[in-house]
């Protein structure tokens, strides 16, 4: 039976290896940040993102998308690693919305591999905030659970991953931006080439 969090709930974990799902029902870009036990994360290396998908026992999407799929596997993490933040973002700069509170609350649930549902965390209250940590994976006592967080900011990722201590958060959020923006474009289709001009064949009789 699957626990319908709210805030601040937290849930145990019955396995190492687990999915994410993220239904947001806009694009957003989904990532996640490798923490010790005080959730302070020691360097760049420790976030994966749509320009460096994988880490460790960690792997999220190449770009912005409704939908996603994140891949965990709890066993992989590092002795160091206490808590995995998983984050959402919406894409800088485009023609979407700016925040949150403009689109349907985001969706994630926690799945084992069979599918089953462990645990779900509907986001809502969101206005202002452009990036949000919707849930942690936390190591407590050798024993992992889930938590739903539904922190926002307004300031963005630059703010989220300053929150974090991150001390590149400015640099590592521009640069995210750019790979999603990147992986946006590529993803448009190029408009079909024009058809060559017709000339009527004035040949001789």
């Amino acid at each position: 039976m699957t626990a319908e969090l709210t805030r601040g709930q937290n849930h145990p974990l019955p396995g190492a290896r687990l999915e994410i799902r993220v239904s947001a029902g806009t694009p957003v870009v989904a990532g996640a940040t490798l923490g010790d036990e005080n959730g302070t994360v020691h360097g760049v290396e420790g976030v994966a993102h749509p320009g460096a998908p994988t880490l460790p026992g960690l792997e999220v999407s190449r770009q912005a998308a409704a939908d996603h799929r994140l891949a965990v596997d709890l066993d992989a993490m590092p002795d160091t690693v206490h808590r995995v933040s998983v984050l959402l973002a919406l894409p800088a700069g485009g023609s979407g919305p700016a925040r949150f509170g403009a689109v349907a609350a985001p969706f994630v649930a926690v799945t084992g591999l069979d599918g089953d549902e462990v645990a779900s965390y509907t986001l809502t209250g969101l206005e202002a905030e452009s990036a949000v940590v919707a849930l942690e994976l936390y190591r407590r006592q050798g024993a992992w659970k889930v938590r739903a967080v539904g922190q926002g900011y307004a300031g963005g990722l630059a703010e989220l991953f300053a929150d974090q201590k991150l001390s590149q958060a400015h640099q590592l959020a521009g640069s995210i931006h750019e790979a999603v923006a990147s992986g946006l474009a590529r993803s448009i289709p190029a408009p079909p080439a024009a058809a060559p001009a017709h000339r009527p064949d004035h040949g001789a009789t």
